[in-house]
């Protein structure tokens, strides 16, 4: 009798399980004036998921040879992107052939990469692995050496309560972490809030990145604010701004097969543009003064599926700043720059 009940409650208990512990609520910093962020309601941010999410997105170990992170290609010192790269290069060698795309205030957008072709950042943390020109490994692998390490099976069991790590709860992990880079504590947001004043000559390009470029229009402007308005400095759409008379690279288009979006590529947010040299999805610019000159007089007018916004500027025959505008605006977009995700220690290597 006494092994039949010391059975029973052994087999009660494997049926129970042991209990997941208790996560800790993340307190995510959220600039003032930015609207509260959309975290899914499916991966609430916690301090376990959080930091668990920081240290995969800086372990080679999701890469073949062990020698390339998520970090590898967005760096802090440079806004997130790839050190100044034009493109990044795999562990093979292999040279990629899109810009590497700053990480910040991702809480806010519904499509990544350049054409837009994962819907949530749980996707997003999961293709490089497997992406022959960066990482060139397996998840299935990624997820043997993720199991066989206890330090690993301890921070997943505590983040989400499993015990054995599924490529799922390395996408949640990772895109918690994402989720936490804000970017709102720029000279201009200082300014905004009444803390810091622009030079005059910051104050000129704020006026021209916020004036029509319409030549009837009352004010002289830019027209940057249609596409890169708003407190994120980005409409959110994909579109065609009339880089290339012909499209080598299809682009939104590749991914839906309409041709109606070949051309059309992710329109970035403009914040620490300072940081992540050089410009546009296939790093053409090497500076803003470029970027700049391409919108005053570079535009290719006959580009297949160019956006209908950029119709003033193309009837015009370009914005037709003089140097001394040009400057301005270049100011202007400069104050957009915020130091705080380089200092920030959580956004930085925990190995270190």
């Amino acid at each position: 009798m006494r092994i039949l009940i010391v059975l029973a409650f052994a087999a009660v208990a494997v049926g129970c399980g042991e209990d997941a512990p208790p996560t800790t609520p993340f307190a995510l910093a959220v600039p003032q004036g930015f609207p509260p962020p959309p975290i899914p309601e499916d991966n609430p941010l916690t301090v376990e998921g959080v930091l668990l999410g920081r240290r995969l997105f800086y372990d080679p170990v999701l890469s073949r040879d062990s020698t390339q992170s998520c970090a590898s290609c967005h760096n802090t010192g440079f806004g997130m992107t790839d050190h100044g790269l034009k493109y990044s290069v795999g562990i093979t060698g292999a040279v990629g052939d899109r810009n590497s795309m700053p990480l910040h205030n991702l809480a806010y957008h519904t499509a990544f990469f350049w054409d837009g072709r994962t819907p949530t950042l749980r996707q997003q943390s999961l293709e490089p692995i497997e992406n022959p020109i960066e990482m060139d490994h397996s998840v299935e692998a990624v997820l043997a050496s993720l199991n066989a390490n206890p330090v690993y099976r301890d921070q997943f069991w505590k983040a989400f309560g499993v015990k054995t790590i599924t490529a799922e709860e390395v996408g949640l992990a990772v895109e918690q972490f994402m989720l936490t880079i804000m970017s709102g504590s720029s000279k201009f947001d200082r300014f905004v809030r009444g803390l810091e004043s622009l030079t005059a000559e910051e104050q000129q390009g704020m006026q021209l990145f916020n004036g029509e470029a319409n030549p009837n229009a009352p004010t002289r402007g830019a027209d940057c604010f249609h596409c890169h308005g708003g407190t994120l400095f980005t409409n959110h759409k994909f579109m065609n701004n009339g880089l290339d008379q012909e499209h080598d690279d299809p682009g939104l288009g590749g991914v839906t097969g309409n041709a109606n979006d070949v051309g059309k590529f992710k329109v970035p947010s403009l914040r620490n543009l300072a940081y992540t040299a050089p410009y546009m999805h296939d790093g053409r610019f090497q500076t803003l003064m470029q970027v700049v000159e391409f919108y005053n007089s570079g535009t290719h007018a006959n580009s297949p599926n160019i956006d209908p916004s950029m119709g003033d500027i193309i009837r015009a025959g370009g914005l037709g700043l003089n140097l001394q505008e040009r400057m301005a605006l270049v100011a202007f977009l400069n104050t957009l720059t915020d130091t705080s995700i380089e200092s920030d220690t959580l956004f930085q290597n925990p190995f270190n």
